[in-house]
């Protein structure tokens, strides 16, 4: 399976809190909700769905599961929704017990596993492995090389400051551009491959 992260972002590099108030207030984030006046469906909307239609399952962070779990179920009838709610699911965490995966369809990634567990997974085969949101989950592939493709909803808006999905390890990790749209209101959806050495 390929493992594609699929990110809204501020131009300063921020994911903290895309989808509303109160999403995820650490460390005095207090933006939530941000990427709003930018969405629309056709160009970001359509990136979300060409990256659903290649996926055989979504993988999680813990607190990214945790909100998606809340929200997606209550949403049946929608299409996407019901994607999401049937569609297989990993989430990765130390803390959650077994009895605590109420999402349809969702298995448990022991955290002390996670990245061997995430290597097989990524070795069996199929389409794609999709992680959305998961800043410490998506730092610690891109440490790890386990990224296949970013697929990055980059919008004309400045944070301030937030949770990044980029290693701050000194490592020098070459990517290469391999589609680009922009939207109306100036969403860079960008989608960047790592650049194989040797």
């Amino acid at each position: 399976m390929r493992i594609v992260i699929t990110e809204f972002m501020s131009l300063d590099g921020v994911v903290q809190a895309p989808g509303g108030q109160g999403e995820d207030d650490d460390g005095g984030f207090a933006h939530g909700g941000w990427s709003h006046p930018f969405f629309d469906a056709e160009v970001v909307g359509g990136a979300f769905a060409e990256a659903m239609a290649k996926a055989d399952a979504l993988l999680f962070g813990r607190r990214t599961w945790q909100t998606m779990a809340a929200a997606w179920p209550d949403r049946a009838g929608d299409p996407f929704a019901d994607q999401m709610n049937a569609i297989p699911k990993y989430v990765v965490s130390a803390t959650l017990g077994e009895d605590e995966l109420t999402w349809n369809n969702t298995t448990l990634i022991a955290g002390a596993e996670a990245v061997a567990r995430i290597r097989e997974l990524r070795a069996a085969g199929g389409g794609d492995l999709v992680v959305m949101g998961s800043p410490t989950l998506v730092r610690t592939l891109l440490g790890e090389g386990l990224v296949d493709e970013l697929r990055l909803m980059i919008m004309p808006v400045l944070l301030g400051g937030g949770k990044s999905i980029f290693p701050a390890d000194g490592g020098l990790r070459t990517l290469e551009l391999a589609s680009t749209t922009i939207s109306p209101a100036g969403v860079h959806v960008c989608t960047y491959r790592p650049v194989t050495r040797g």
